[in-house]
């Protein structure tokens, strides 16, 4: 029996999180290096996956598949397309920087250790507890491998558990550990913090248990939860489903999807989400979770209901073009930058679903490669945001200006997040938006026009945010800022150098992914249109 890698790249995290929230009180610093070294090893067994995955090779490769729940055909089957393998491999990736970005995040709160010291009054009864370090890091490892676990099961019912069970530790991550710099006081945050984990929560579990049904109709339809014994199935005509059928399960799917990923008008979980969570715990939300819905659009809904999904597509695009346009436009608005950062992040998601559902080479190429390049460049802008609202203790965009006189490497790195943010020529989301744009425009040339507004407004909300908060007059509660320290540079930097390198070269991820969406356009039965060209006179 071979080594099973990608059950041991998903359970390592794992094993970190009961590790490192096994670790004592007192050894705060030994559970974040113990969280860290987890984090790492992780990532470089992701690395050996990458490696090991052949693009030219089977559609589903280093294979696992073992007997569950027989007596409802549930097996554990894990299996990564061309897709899969790069979604697991940029969240290893990203929550090693995750981690050191919120090295100090759930440390005792100064004002807390104060009171424990002198006998007073304490916020849960025990000293130093209230924001326990290594529960903070253990549920970050842990939302770590229900993540991979997601892009990794072939099985459905499977999926479906872990696509579930990560709103847990997310839950407690946004509730429990929020934001230190607001405006109103602790107790006020404290109240904002339980809103939005609560809004978070009841959203997703909507979309779940709508999903579960679905789940279970797709079983009693086809007698198992294999994608790929049920993808063959229909290629094959041997699973007819009615087609009426068809459609309420792809509806089921889709909505829990949409409300992941997140789609207009099921978008309004995040910008609380991102506003009361610590700046890593956004980057957890945004650039790793949500990605999981997306990813789901092409492997679920496209895999078991090609037919209902082209049915679906003219739908889907205008709710994808509202969210491009509506989430652009709300980001020009706002004051708080973490919320300015959440509807940015709603406007790219609408980027890469009109992708997905242009159902072109392409547009679904450059859709998953958005979803890699999101992830890398709203990590950059939101870390380094969350580096100078630790500095500043505010959120909002007014109570900055000048930082680039007294910061210079924290604006210049925050500098190149935002270009990132706008899809700057040069920079890794250029690319991707440039190929969802060209692959919608060549079937829907409407959709494709009315989408490149999104472009134009992207530059309005992220250079005058960088205006705002970088140039002019140096405010005074900024004047003793100090810049980026050695530790907060091994996050952005790393970051900063592949938004370059894949801005400049594309081609490792797109000779991976391209494979696998031409599969995918197999399944839906869909070719690229072929250009009109005027025969020569």
């Amino acid at each position: 029996m071979s080594f099973p890698l990608l059950t041991a790249t998903a359970a390592l995290p794992a094993v970190g999180a009961i590790a490192t929230a096994a670790v004592p009180a007192a050894k705060r610093t030994a559970a974040k290096w113990l969280a860290l070294f987890f984090s790492l090893a992780t990532l470089v067994l992701a690395i050996t996956v990458l490696v090991r995955f052949d693009p030219d090779g089977d559609r589903y490769q280093l294979t696992e598949s073992h007997a569950w729940i027989a007596d409802f055909g549930v097996r554990y089957e894990l299996g990564v397309d061309g897709i899969g393998v790069a979604l697991v491999a940029l969240t290893a990736l990203l929550i090693p920087f995750i981690i050191l970005a919120g090295w100090h995040d759930a440390d005792p709160s100064p004002s807390s250790q104060l009171r424990s010291s002198r006998g007073g009054p304490k916020e849960t009864g025990r000293p130093y507890h209230w924001r326990p370090t290594q529960g903070f890091f253990a549920l970050i490892l842990a939302v770590e491998a229900m993540v991979i676990l997601s892009f990794e099961a072939t099985d459905v019912f499977l999926f479906y558990i872990f696509f579930e069970a990560m709103l847990i530790p997310m839950y407690f991550l946004i509730g429990g550990f929020g934001d230190r710099a607001h405006e109103h006081g602790e107790k006020a945050a404290a109240t904002q913090r339980s809103y939005a984990a609560v809004k978070f929560l009841l959203y997703n579990l909507v979309g779940g248990l709508i999903m579960l049904a679905a789940v279970i109709g797709l079983y009693v339809v086809a007698g198992n939860f294999s994608l790929q014994e049920i993808a063959e199935a229909r290629a094959n005509g041997t699973l007819d489903m009615a087609t009426n059928t068809e459609r309420w399960l792809f509806l089921g799917f889709f909505f829990a999807f949409a409300v992941k990923a997140p789609l207009w008008p099921l978008h309004t979980w995040l910008p609380n989400a991102m506003q009361e969570s610590t700046a890593p715990v956004a980057v957890l939300i945004t650039a790793v979770v949500d990605k999981v819905g997306t990813f789901a659009m092409l492997r679920f809904c496209l895999q078991l209901f090609p037919e209902a999904s082209k049915w679906a597509t003219p739908a889907i695009l205008v709710l994808a073009l509202i969210s491009i346009i509506y989430g652009a436009l709300l980001a020009v608005g706002q004051r708080d930058i973490k919320r300015l950062v959440a509807y940015a992040s709603i406007s790219h998601f609408g980027f890469i679903i009109m992708g997905i559902f242009a159902m072109t080479s392409q547009g679904q190429s450059g859709a998953t490669l958005y979803m890699i390049n999101h992830g890398i460049s709203t990590a950059a802008l939101m870390l380094v945001a969350g580096f100078l609202i630790s500095r500043r203790g505010s959120r909002l965009i007014a109570d900055y200006g000048g930082v680039q006189k007294v910061a210079p490497v924290l604006a210049g790195t925050f500098l190149i997040g935002s270009l990132a943010t706008l899809s700057l020529p040069g920079l890794a989301p250029f690319v991707s938006e440039f190929l969802v744009l060209v692959g919608t425009f060549t079937r829907y040339p409407v959709i494709g026009i009315i989408a490149t507004f999104g472009i134009v407004l992207a530059a309005l909300y992220t250079l005058v945010l960088y205006q705002r908060t970088m140039t002019g007059p140096v405010k005074p509660e900024v004047s003793a800022m100090p810049d980026l320290r050695i530790r907060e540079l091994v996050v952005v930097a790393p970051l900063v150098v592949l938004l370059i390198f894949l801005g400049v070269y594309p081609k490792p991820v797109t000779q991976i992914i391209d494979p696998a969406v031409k599969q995918t356009m197999s399944d839906v039965q869909k070719k690229d249109p072929q250009p009109e060209v005027e025969a020569a006179k």
